[in-house]
């Protein structure tokens, strides 16, 4: 993997500041968990309650990163009203002198091969396994990711529709769009957030743009932006991520 990528991937994803949203502290708490399937992080409200649920929010990660690149939206996105869940991909992969990276399926691979199946049933599991253990219900529950992890978000929530209340698609493509068309199931149709750079040389804006089509003329609502920026997450994208997901899956606690 050229080391451009690798950096974008793993260190240069977050292109905001904690300052530039006023934080005054994480207002978080972490732990890293073995899951039945995956690794990941759960990060709480310092003053997390488990008598009183709070709505949950996963996000996955892009390729050649880890659960960590991701852990930092929560302090930024809203660092009281939600759980968030961010894992490490199944695939581990090395990069020189112990250096450590995780992916979902191979780079260029848009196929639903058995990379992205076992990929697909692995975060299946984790996302069930955390709302069990947070008791979060159905339809409570947003999945997101960036890069190849909005990939996963999109295969694993449009196909999983009952428990999303939305899906979150950053910076990615969307994978066999023929293949994924045969599973969408009739019903409910979670709204879609997309984002993507219009000078992103590692997801070309195209795949964006064919996604917003594929999904819109499948029935979705899809909020979609371009945004001045190559292959990243930037101030702008959080401030309009923040605004859509607020009616989209209000701050908790959750009315059980």
């Amino acid at each position: 993997m050229p080391t451009g990528h690798k950096r974008i991937a793993s260190a240069g994803v977050l292109d905001v500041s904690r300052r530039a949203f006023g934080s005054k502290g994480r207002g978080v708490k972490s732990k890293t968990l073995q899951g039945k399937s995956l690794q990941y992080i759960a990060l709480e409200p310092d003053a997390y309650d488990p008598s009183r649920p709070l709505p949950m929010v996963v996000l996955a990660h892009g390729f050649g990163s880890n659960m960590a690149d991701l852990a930092g939206l929560a302090e930024l996105i809203d660092s009281h009203g939600y759980v968030y869940v961010c894992s490490n991909a199944p695939i581990e992969m090395r990069f020189g002198f112990r250096e450590t990276g995780y992916a979902w399926a191979d780079r260029y691979d848009r196929s639903t091969s058995e990379q992205w199946r076992s990929a697909e049933e692995k975060l299946n599991v984790l996302v069930d396994e955390t709302m069990e253990s947070y008791g979060v219900p159905p339809g409570k529950v947003v999945l997101g990711g960036f890069s190849q992890g909005g990939m996963m978000s999109f295969l694993c929530g449009l196909t999983r529709p009952e428990l999303y209340a939305g899906i979150i698609a950053m910076s990615a493509g969307l994978p066999d769009p023929e293949g994924l068309q045969s599973r969408l199931p009739q019903g409910n149709k979670p709204p879609v957030f997309i984002s993507h750079g219009d000078m992103d040389s590692m997801i070309p804006v195209d795949e964006a743009r064919d996604a917003r089509v594929f999904l819109e003329s499948e029935g979705y609502s899809v909020y979609y932006r371009e945004y001045r920026m190559g292959h990243q997450i930037t101030h702008d994208v959080l401030r309009d991520l923040k605004a859509w997901l607020g009616p989209v899956l209000p701050p908790g606690p959750l009315k059980l």
